[in-house]
């Protein structure tokens, strides 16, 4: 892979990190990176270790954990909010990424957190890709 390359997919990655709630699809991101979708696709995987989907999913999950902890949007509104278009997919990739519901995570309390820089907090409560959430919450 060249330094132009790494540099395309840099581009696309960052248009997911601030677009992340518009639509966007491996052929969108892909004209971004000035690639065919399929040697994004595979030069993404290769460079970042997951799905340019992955990594949307990502994304989108991470915001929707601080609307969720804000606590003045459903659920639905939650997962709208952050570009995704099925409820059911969206619960589905919420539970696998952080181990427990959209609607549990909304419902407990979030006030142990709040002293924790936000920075830190980011590093922390990041959902983890990949189906490596445990069944439990994360202390």
């Amino acid at each position: 892979m060249t330094l132009e390359d790494l540099v395309r997919l840099r581009r696309a990655r960052d248009r997911m990190d601030r677009d992340y709630a518009q639509p966007l699809d491996v052929p969108a991101l892909a004209r971004t990176a000035l690639m065919s979708a399929g040697h994004f696709s595979r030069s993404f995987r290769a460079a970042y270790g997951e799905t340019p989907y992955s990594y949307l999913m990502t994304r989108r999950i991470e915001r929707a954990k601080a609307l969720l902890r804000r606590g003045d949007l459903t659920v639905t509104e939650v997962c709208f909010e952050v570009g995704c278009t099925s409820l059911g997919s969206f619960s589905s990739r919420f539970t696998e990424l952080v181990g427990e519901s959209p609607s549990a995570y909304r419902a407990r309390s979030h006030d142990e957190s709040a002293p924790i820089p936000p920075c830190v907090a980011k590093i922390h409560t990041r959902p983890v890709r990949n189906g490596e959430a445990k069944a439990t919450p994360r202390p």
